[in-house]
């Protein structure tokens, strides 16, 4: 039995650790060529160590660039360490080499769909379910995920921390400068009108992305707590040193979950990303003490309900707000046209929201 083969049943057995002993061993006496390299690339996956997978798979690209396997197993790599664009550019490279290796346009529907693409997903994948590959079935009941992820309530939580990973370096200056983004400061400025000389308040920042909001609400504070679904995000709120403790995770996650009652929820430029609102207003309500806060921004919508965006970004009407507040056991304390950011150089028709939860919720 030849390594690769003996290496293969390991790995069907499940011994990935005996698959790696056996081809690093093979690769030190020379006996491995490039076909052993990747595939202890993928050893290394299937043992659940990414790191150790990319160390190896990238030298091997770099030895192979050529290689369509290669660049595979490299954007597989990839994609377990959570560097989606970097999965994509290689999976997409691996096409190139080698338009015949359906796995690799395979992988890269996979990845769109996991960045939350729908579209590109189907697109990609629609041409594999039409074949004879073995591919084919998975094909076809990844469409039917992509087609379901277009009729979501919210925004795919995978796409919302690919889309603020991807922009995790410059948010601040492109959101500040480009984009003319203001919902922390018209927040800050509603908890001025409402909260008075409030000082020593205990709040959670949700979706609190770099800390903008944040910062405009340190005054207040007697603790601070963010959380985000970008990890990048997190990091680059972390080195602000504003918060007391930071979380990566979903904000519907938090409120539902147990922990600490606060005085004050924010939420600047998040819910764009949520189309039905009940389920965020009522965890809200569940972690805000009694008489306390939630301000928050949207993008506003005419008439009733909300709707999804061109940009993939819900709208919500008056109306619904009002509505689904007073469900929930929020009194609404102030709702007022606004404009948090601008797109394509024009302001952007917002509403910015304060709610205050009864004393007593049903």
């Amino acid at each position: 039995m030849d390594i690769l083969t003996e290496a293969d049943a390991l790995l069907a057995r499940g011994d990935a650790q005996s698959a790696i002993a056996l081809l690093s061993r093979a690769i030190a006496e020379g006996r491995g060529g490039l076909l052993t390299r990747v595939r202890l690339g993928r050893a290394y996956l299937a043992n659940g160590d990414p790191p150790a997978a990319l160390e190896v798979l990238r030298e091997t690209s770099v030895l192979a660039p050529g290689m369509a396997d290669a660049a595979l197993a490299l954007g597989e790599a990839l994609m377990a360490a959570g560097h989606l664009p970097a999965a994509v550019a290689e999976f997409q490279r691996a096409t190139r080499l080698d338009p015949d290796l359906v796995a690799a346009p395979y992988a890269l529907g996979l990845a769109w769909l996991e960045a939350g693409e729908p579209d590109k997903a189907m697109e990609i994948l629609r041409p594999i379910a039409e074949t004879q590959s073995p591919l084919a079935q998975k094909a076809a009941r990844k469409i039917a995920e992509a087609r379901a992820m277009k009729t979501a309530e919210r925004a795919p939580a995978n796409y919302v921390r690919h889309l603020f990973d991807q922009f995790s370096y410059d948010y601040d200056t492109r959101m500040l400068r480009e984009l003319d983004y203001r919902a922390h400061d018209i927040l800050r400025a509603l908890a001025g009108l409402l909260l008075g000389e409030a000082t020593s308040l205990d709040i959670l920042d949700l979706g609190c992305g770099t800390g903008l909001c944040g910062a405009s609400f340190k005054d207040l504070a007697r603790r601070l707590d963010g959380v985000d679904l970008s990890p990048r995000m997190i990091e680059k709120a972390r080195s602000r040193g504003i918060y007391d403790a930071l979380l990566v995770s979903d904000l519907q996650t938090v409120l539902d979950g147990d922990g600490p009652a606060y005085d004050l929820l924010i939420a600047a430029d998040t819910l764009v990303y949520l189309g039905d609102l009940a389920p965020v207003l009522s965890g809200a309500v569940k972690r805000l003490r009694p008489g306390g806060f939630f301000f928050f921004t949207v993008e506003r919508k005419e008439d009733e309900g909300y709707a999804l965006g061109e940009k993939r970004r819900y709208r919500h009407s008056e109306a619904y707000l009002r509505m689904e507040s007073s469900r929930a056991g929020f009194d609404v304390m102030g709702l007022m046209q606004c404009s948090p950011r601008t797109e394509a150089h024009k302001p952007v028709d917002g509403l910015a929201v304060a709610l205050q939860r009864a004393e007593t919720v049903a």
